[in-house]
């Protein structure tokens, strides 16, 4: 049996490369630890000094090592040391690999006697060794012994240390599956030249923010995932972050979410911007504070550098935030995204927020006369861009007047219309009802319902007296295409004027009675 026995010889000049790697990270350093000189090579390889000498005068004639004087930790005089040249990486690495295959012998846990591979047994041994150690206490011992004191401290095994420690808290885990660094793919954008046009605009003229805001289903996520594709096939390394906002948002998933798209993490946060988090229980979410901060990391272009040198592209030219849905979060989170604002005005950074609503996170004079802020109601296709969408479609589909009359030009419209030949498809009947006509206040529901009952376009003092409207015309439901203002007075397309009819009874008559 003793033939059995796998035999274990490792030469000197083996030993002293993959000691000599084990300690690549002292390369090139002015103080270094005894364990490169010659006393601390020759107690790590097992060997005499006179023996380490012999060795390198061969190494250094092969220019895999090279000799320098350094001062030694905790020594006060300097003594000559060796590291390993990049052939000498090369060929170290290349033997740790041979090495590693060779068999040895060890007793397990249990008490087993396995052959196995060097490179696999510490991990079988629960041990921080080396392949040097490894080989050469196979060497020396023939049998490594599980919980031999030499070996160290056993380490936890692989099943211990997979399950997260007591009260593991790590605030921005999971914050890059929030948002996303490119556009959503979408349907093509049909029409819209002007609302491109618009934001090229924008982007060119280096507003710090733009708001996109129009009913549901309008298209507003739809034109700008395309307009933000083409940027990005002219701007490759621009730096998105499309984060599609929920009705269960907070202020403080938004603020975290940010933070891990601009590079800031509990291993890069120059300016402490993640304790102004409330890190327990309690505790106030200090957006000032994190304004302040993000704001002096943005701008400080040493920490930038530092953060994404080794990304593809270098550090960002700036950041495109795109917050889609915003409304669900206006509210909530109205404080931080006028901290975002304010930080945009002075940052590399611009912002594009999409929503449903009118927003009030920053001040009109934003828009007409400071130029921080750049708005774009977006309402129905025009009956020019009806007509090239309906060009395309197979079939005799109705006229792109008839279409525009009955469907506002409302996009889901007609792309329903597109899959199956009806004008006015239930699920897009259900569409106006679930997410336009529930959500409307009813100041402007009650307008809508009392024109619905008119034969005909009805003029707007008659309108307003009906329904004791103070002021002028609603500018959400003109600007959205919602309310029609003709030369006849105003009305609604025929879909809507469906959905109110449909409530009959004793509001109706009296919705009858007051345009009398």
């Amino acid at each position: 049996m003793s033939g059995d026995i796998p035999k274990v010889n490792i030469p000197v000049r083996d030993r002293i490369l993959l000691h000599l790697l084990n300690e690549i990270e002292q390369s090139d350093r002015f103080v270094v630890t005894p364990a490169l000189t010659r006393p601390g090579i020759a107690e790590a390889c097992a060997q005499h000094p006179p023996n380490v000498s012999r060795a390198m005068r061969s190494l250094l004639k092969s220019k895999l090592v090279s000799e320098h004087t350094r001062a030694i930790r905790g020594d006060d005089r300097r003594q000559k040391t060796w590291q390993l040249t990049e052939s000498g990486i090369t060929e170290a690495k290349k033997r740790n690999k041979e090495l590693s295959t060779l068999n040895v012998l060890i007793r397990d846990q249990t008490g087993t006697l396995l052959e196995i591979e060097a490179g696999s047994a510490a991990k079988r041994l629960q041990a921080e060794l080396t392949i040097l150690q490894i080989l050469l206490h196979s060497q020396h011992e023939g049998v490594l012994t599980f919980g031999d004191i030499r070996f160290g401290l056993v380490k936890a095994s692989d099943g211990d240390e997979n399950l997260p420690p007591p009260g593991r808290l790590k605030l921005l885990a999971g914050a890059h599956a929030t948002y996303h660094t490119s556009p959503p793919k979408t349907r093509p954008v049909h029409g819209r030249l002007d609302a491109l046009e618009y934001m090229d605009s924008w982007f060119d003229k280096s507003s710090p923010c733009l708001v996109i805001h129009g009913i549901a289903g309008i298209g507003k996520s739809t034109l700008v995932a395309s307009w933000l594709t083409s940027r990005i096939n002219v701007l490759p390394h621009l730096s998105v972050c499309w984060y599609p906002c929920q009705p269960w948002d907070k202020s403080v998933g938004l603020a975290v979410s940010l933070l891990h798209r601009f590079g800031v993490d509990d291993k890069h946060d120059p300016y402490q911007i993640m304790e102004t988090l409330p890190l327990t229980p309690g505790s106030v979410f200090d957006i000032d504070s994190w304004r302040r901060r993000l704001l002096a990391y943005l701008t400080d272009a040493d920490a930038i550098r530092e953060r994404f040198q080794d990304e593809k592209g270098g550090p960002p030219p700036y950041w495109l935030i795109v917050l889609d849905d915003v409304h669900h979060v206006a509210n909530e989170s109205n404080d931080l995204l006028g901290a975002l604002l304010d930080i945009s005005k002075k940052a590399p950074l611009r912002v594009i927020l999409v929503s449903r609503t009118t927003l009030n996170v920053y001040d009109r004079r934003d828009v007409h006369t400071r130029n921080i802020v750049q708005e774009l109601p977006l309402r129905g296709l025009t009956v020019d861009e009806i007509s090239e969408w309906v060009g395309n479609m197979s079939g005799e589909p109705p006229t792109p007047e008839q279409i525009h009359e009955a469907t506002g030009g409302h996009p889901l419209a007609l792309e329903l219309l597109e899959i199956y030949g009806q004008t006015t498809h239930g699920d897009w009947l259900r569409f106006l009802d679930e997410e336009i006509i529930d959500h409307m206040p009813k100041s402007e529901y009650e307008l809508m319902a009392t024109l619905a009952v008119s034969e005909s376009p009805v003029k707007w003092d008659r309108l307003a007296k009906a329904v004791n409207w103070q002021g002028k015309p609603p500018e959400r439901l003109l600007s959205y295409g919602l309310l029609l203002d003709l030369d006849e007075g105003m009305w609604l397309h025929e879909a809507l004027r469906e959905r109110f009819l449909r409530e009959v009874g004793i509001q109706s008559s009296l919705r009858k009675k007051s345009l009398d």
